[in-house]
């Protein structure tokens, strides 16, 4: 029955492009959907107390892209030139949701922009922008769908979530300037992009929480993809979990 699939709050991607919420949420939605959760959409011009009460009806956070950087402020680095403009209201709806995630011990996933929220949140830092510094073009665009292969750490979560499905190099799409430099506490690396070694993964130290963030976009290939299936899979299934220990 519907009420019993778990509810995934997503926090709109962005308060400052319509047109991108418009053309990105409705993916995350269906990949969502299709490996069995009901998306909840958290507004980000609504009061805090308002999303304080969607929140408490969902059983899994995913953290979703954007097209706004983390405030380099929150690490304690001024801004580069090509660090993009932070979007505060996101920024304020991520704070909520993560602390309620591991307050609660709610399933995460984060995804690009998510995973950078989730590290600067618990006190990591990024790289600004990758520019010549990385060997591997990470920006190359929205269709391109094998940008990279990952080099996935043998004794992770994820590479026992993706084991069933990937027998070779799991290969996936890209679509950020920025990355992870110092992984924040209870956080650790467990997937790099081989050429240049740029942090792909994290996923926290705390074996008893889901807690996973990917640095590509997984909603976006899950037609194509045995491993972004496998990846959302496994979220729900910790999300059901949840849901179900919240009934009991």
């Amino acid at each position: 029955m519907n009420n019993q699939r778990p509810r995934i709050a997503i926090p709109e991607p962005t308060s400052t492009d319509e047109a991108y919420n418009q053309r990105s949420l409705p993916q995350y939605v269906r990949a969502i959907e299709a490996a069995g959760g009901v998306a909840v959409p958290i507004p980000l011009r609504e009061s805090r107390e308002a999303q304080a009460s969607l929140l408490a009806t969902c059983s899994a956070i995913l953290l979703p892209g954007s097209p706004a950087d983390v405030d380099p402020v929150r690490y304690g680095e001024p801004k580069a030139k090509e660090c993009a403009d932070k979007d505060g209201l996101r920024e304020a709806a991520d704070d909520l949701l993560l602390a309620d995630a591991f307050s609660n011990q709610k399933p995460l996933l984060g995804i690009c922009y998510g995973l950078q929220s989730l590290n600067v949140w618990r006190r990591g830092t990024l790289i600004q922008h990758l520019g010549s510094l990385s060997g591997v073009n990470h920006e190359p665009g929205r269709e391109v769908q094998h940008a990279h292969p990952l080099l996935i750490e043998e004794d992770s979560r994820l590479a026992r979530l993706l084991g069933p499905v990937e027998t070779s190099p799991v290969q996936v799409n890209s679509s950020h300037h920025q990355a992870i430099a110092r992984p924040g506490e209870g956080l650790r690396a467990v997937a790099t992009s081989p050429v240049d070694g740029v942090i792909e993964a994290l996923e926290a130290t705390d074996t008893g929480m889901f807690a996973v963030a990917v640095q590509w976009h997984p909603e976006r290939s899950y037609e194509t993809s045995p491993a972004s299936r496998a990846l959302f899979a496994a979220f729900l299934d910790a999300a059901s979990a949840r849901s179900l220990e919240e009934r009991e």
